[in-house]
């Protein structure tokens, strides 16, 4: 790896942890760079390094705010974790291109979504789903987080405002904290298969800790009013990107 890969794949990585970190669709970023290094498993699995070490960090950022919402993402954890571990040991096997072709507009809609109604991402929100739907969607969420990731955090956003009640800048917290913890078992796996490359996953990482970290920051001390721009801007641009490049 050049010097010049390093600091192209190291500032992918610093914006990608920051659009992870507020939003989500960060790997949308990262992956095409990755491909450009290694090939598409490779790059899957690589990616997951950044992933465990930005979430790491973002997840002590919220908790030093006091703003991850415990109550809400202990019971959320096991139900992503099991359906993570499924969606890696498939995404070993299988292309994960016509997911992302299909998550693509799940993107658009959620874009759209917070465009026309941005109030309902602002407001503490009244929990919809009830056991055992809840552990059903997030079980599906990890499987789709641990297959292929990018874009799983718009999922994950959905599933907690929408569906658990959380307000726009606890979901984020929450959403990061679930993250960090079905990518110890989806890192795992990708090890395991020898889809990982540690030196390329080791300088991604450190840009997207440094943008998660600065993300954090800005979603407490801000507010969640100016998140849902950045929502809807990563949201289209992962769309476009999956859509047609």
């Amino acid at each position: 790896m050049s010097a010049t890969s390093a600091l192209v794949l190291y500032f992918a990585g610093v914006v990608a942890g920051f659009v992870n970190t507020v939003a989500g669709g960060g790997s949308a970023i990262t992956l095409p760079v990755l491909t450009e290094l290694v090939n598409a498993n490779v790059a899957n699995g690589t990616n997951r390094v950044a992933i465990f070490v930005a979430n790491l960090v973002a997840s002590l950022g919220f908790e030093k705010d006091r703003k991850v919402p415990w109550g809400t993402v202990k019971p959320l954890i096991p139900a992503a974790f099991i359906g993570a571990a499924a969606g890696a040991w498939a995404a070993t096997l299988l292309s994960p291109g016509a997911m992302r072709r299909v998550f693509a507009i799940v993107l658009v809609m959620i874009a759209a979504s917070v465009l026309a109604n941005p109030n309902r991402w602002l407001a503490e929100q009244h929990a919809r789903l009830e056991q055992p739907w809840t552990s059903v969607v997030f079980v599906a969420i990890g499987f789709y987080g641990g297959f292929v990731q990018a874009g799983v955090g718009f999922m994950l956003l959905a599933g907690l405002v929408f569906g658990a009640g959380l307000d726009l800048v606890s979901g984020n917290a929450a959403k990061v904290v679930i993250i960090f913890s079905y990518t110890t078992v989806a890192l795992g796996l990708f090890v395991l298969a020898g889809q990982v490359d540690f030196g390329l996953g080791l300088v991604l990482a450190a840009g997207n800790s440094t943008g998660a970290w600065i993300s954090a920051r800005l979603a407490v001390r801000k507010g969640a009013g100016w998140v849902r721009w950045v929502l809807v801007v990563a949201a289209v641009g992962a769309a476009i990107r999956m859509l047609f490049f």
